[in-house]
């Protein structure tokens, strides 16, 4: 049998390499993939022989192609057109040079006997771990079309949900960004100034205007010392957050927060109820499709939670009482209705009419959130900028008195 040497990512995103021997391409990515791994680049060659690489298309693709690429595919396929067949349409009527090359690279893997799901593993950035394993479930299911045509409307809605997210955070960004602005100018712009002419008068200046001149001269001098060890800081908290443990660590901080920890938690709630109802309602059984929900979580500390709730699950508990050791991510009230779904045997339905219910509660505690943040900003960019102010005319009331 061939030797084959790969490089994957982990469930953290962390690069790993090595050489198995298997008896075919198709058997080897099941290998990688039972190790947990998401397959990155392929070589194949028999031991002794120089390696062959396989063909690989690691081109970015925008969300948008990927996408339009999920339903068009579904409507092909629900049609009765054959995937080879519409996987060749697709790559003819792709618009995006990059997207034209990667659905042919993957016609051309599927061509040559690899799995759909495979194909689509080899090629990460466009197709996530739980895309991949929505798309494998299909296909062992026998169920292909509409699983594809329900991850297009999950990342449609995913991505209206996101866009909700950002929309609200613009209007406190910009704030803080202005309000930054203008007090970095005026302290390293026009409170130098003033304080030229309060020294050539002489006279003990005010203890506030001597703390901001004090301010001033020290972000005049180290400025760049200053930028520097912000830009030291962003970059050791980037490197923190690429590790499991660290990304835990900030995961659980920012939960920890009043209003901010709700709303995180909710989101987590919303991904994972509309991606376990879906999973359920395309017929995937009951734990493969938690743990692929358990990826749509996007909360790795949330996330921990419910693999406890799979274990207890496989051992023969209720999905209700299973989740109900996870009350940061599933309230009470969420349990109890799962609890009746269950026995009623609409819990697919239920779950993604939950998601639905609990997204529009996001979509208010977001807006509650934005009213509170906005005046909050307004407040605080206004109580520094007036403070610089006060301070700087101190010195003029007394100013008269220091001419004389």
């Amino acid at each position: 049998m061939p030797v084959y040497t790969y490089k994957a990512l982990d469930r953290t995103g962390k690069e790993v390499s090595g050489a198995l021997t298997a008896p075919g391409r198709t058997a080897l990515l099941e290998q990688i993939a039972n190790d947990g791994l998401y397959p990155v680049h392929v070589t194949e060659g028999a031991q002794g022989a120089s390696a062959r690489p396989l063909r690989r298309v690691g081109g970015r693709v925008s969300q948008a192609s990927v996408e339009s690429f999920t339903r068009q595919l579904a409507n092909l396929l629900t049609a009765g057109v054959p995937l080879s067949r519409a996987l060749n349409l697709l790559s003819q009527e792709a618009a995006q040079p990059a997207a034209a090359a990667q659905w042919t690279a993957i016609h051309d893997d599927v061509v040559g006997g690899m799995s759909l799901a495979d194909a689509l593993a080899l090629r990460p950035r466009s197709f996530p771990p739980v895309y991949v394993a929505m798309v494998r479930a299909g296909e062992a299911g026998g169920f292909l079309e509409l699983v594809l045509e329900q991850i297009a409307d999950f990342r449609s809605r995913e991505k209206d949900l996101k866009g909700r997210v950002k929309a609200a955070l613009i209007y406190p960004a910009v704030l803080a960004v202005l309000a930054a602005g203008v007090l970095i100018f005026l302290l390293t712009y026009f409170i130098p100034r003033f304080s030229v002419i309060f020294a050539e008068f002489g006279g003990a200046l005010p203890l506030l205007t001597r703390m901001i001149v004090g301010t001033s001269n020290f972000l005049f001098r180290y400025g760049l010392v200053v930028v520097t060890a912000i830009a030291l800081i962003a970059l050791g908290l980037q490197r923190l957050g690429a590790s499991a443990e660290g990304k835990r660590l900030m995961e659980r901080f920012l939960l920890g927060i009043p209003a901010v920890g709700q709303v995180i938690a909710r989101f987590a709630l919303v991904r994972f109820c509309r991606m376990l109802g879906t999973l359920l309602g395309a017929g995937v059984p009951l734990v493969p499709a938690l743990r692929v929900a358990r990826e749509a979580v996007g909360n790795q500390s949330l996330a921990d939670t419910v693999v406890h709730a799979v274990e207890n699950v496989q051992r023969g508990a209720s999905l209700a009482r299973s989740l109900a050791g996870s009350a940061k991510l599933f309230p009470p009230a969420v349990v109890e209705m799962v609890a009746v779904a269950e026995e009623s045997g609409r819990l697919d339905k239920e779950l993604v009419r939950i998601a639905a219910a609990y997204e529009g509660e996001l979509d208010r505690r977001l807006r509650i959130l934005v009213a509170l943040v906005e005046p909050a900003l307004l407040f605080l960019m206004a109580g520094i900028v007036g403070t610089v102010v006060i301070g700087m005319l101190l010195p003029v009331f007394t100013l008269q008195d220091l001419i004389r």
